[in-house]
C-alpha cells in the first residue's frame, strides 16, 4: 500500500508556472506507475499525464502537451508536475495516482491509491 501527498498548488496569473509535488509513502515507491490527474468545479476527473516505474515512459493529455512535464525521484519518493505557460483552463483541483503495474497509465480506474488533491488557481 502507498500514501499520496500532493502540494504546490496555489494561484498564478495566466502565463505563469506552478510545480506540483506527490511524496509517496513506503521503500517501494520505484513499483508504481504513476499519474496526475484533474477535476474542474462541475466536471468529470480527467487524465494529465502518467509515467512508468523507471521514468522512462510518459504520456500527456492533448490540452497540456507541450506545457506539463511529468517526472519522478525514485530515491525520493516524489512525483513531479511542471506547469508551464498555464491558462484560466487549467484551474482545477490535481490529484496524483499510483498503481502497481507495469506501463503507463491514463484512465481513473487503472489506478488504485489516491491523493487528496492540491487546488491550481489560474487567473486571467
Amino acid at each position: 500500500q502507498v500514501q499520496l501527498v500532493e502540494s504546490g498548488g496555489g494561484l498564478v496569473q495566466a502565463g505563469g508556472s506552478l510545480r506540483l509535488s506527490c511524496a509517496a509513502s513506503g521503500r517501494t515507491f520505484s513499483s508504481y506507475a504513476m499519474g496526475w490527474f484533474r477535476q474542474a468545479p462541475g466536471k468529470e476527473r480527467e487524465f494529465v499525464a502518467a509515467i512508468s516505474r523507471n521514468g522512462g515512459g510518459t504520456f500527456y493529455a492533448d490540452s497540456v502537451k507541450g506545457r506539463f512535464t511529468i517526472s519522478r525521484d525514485n530515491a525520493k519518493n516524489t512525483v513531479y508536475l511542471q506547469m508551464n505557460s498555464l491558462k484560466p483552463e487549467d484551474t482545477a483541483v490535481y490529484y496524483c495516482a499510483a498503481d502497481p503495474s507495469i506501463g503507463v497509465l491514463t484512465t481513473t480506474f487503472r489506478y488504485d491509491y489516491w491523493g487528496q488533491g492540491t487546488r491550481v488557481t489560474v487567473s486571467s
